[in-house]
């Protein structure tokens, strides 16, 4: 449990750093970003505010149109995730919402659910953010097991 919380602090981490490199324009004219980031952290959100009564619905996100446009309110939010991330402990079962039914679930799976769901907007992130000259850390965006396996790779031409 405390490795999936330190991949997720990591992962927001690297958002914040990003978000750092760039002033309010930049952020603003990056297209699709601001409504990606949004999407993630809204996420985050809704996994937090489900845990205490052990039912997450990510389809009850708020779609704050602030954080698209407001690159020091993404930030606010993003540290904020990470400080109720720091504090977990212990995992425990939990109800995810789909549609109309409650799925069975824990606070690791979904903890897992969200690396995987950041990454891959994460992915999405890099393609509209790097053709606008923005530098990217080099495994943002790249799945673990894809980092995994590159350095698996490395190892063996050596």
């Amino acid at each position: 449990m405390q490795a999936l919380l330190e991949i997720n602090i990591d992962l927001l981490r690297q958002a914040v750093r990003l978000l750092e490199s760039m002033d309010d324009m930049q952020y603003r004219s990056a297209g699709r970003f601001g409504p990606q980031l949004r999407h993630i952290l809204e996420f985050y959100e809704c996994f937090l505010a489900g845990r205490p009564a052990g039912i997450v619905d990510y389809d009850a996100r708020r779609r704050d149109e602030l954080l698209e446009a407001n690159r020091e309110e993404a930030v606010r939010r993003i540290n904020a995730l990470i400080r109720h991330l720091s504090v977990i402990n212990g995992d425990g079962p939990l109800q995810v919402r789909m549609e109309e039914a409650l799925l069975p679930s824990s606070a690791s799976r979904e903890l897992q659910v969200l690396a995987s769901h950041t990454t891959h907007h994460f992915a999405l992130i890099a393609m509209i953010v790097a053709p606008l000259g923005h530098e990217l850390e080099k495994d943002f965006g790249v799945a673990r097991s894809t980092l995994r396996y590159r350095t698996q790779a490395a190892l063996c031409a050596q």
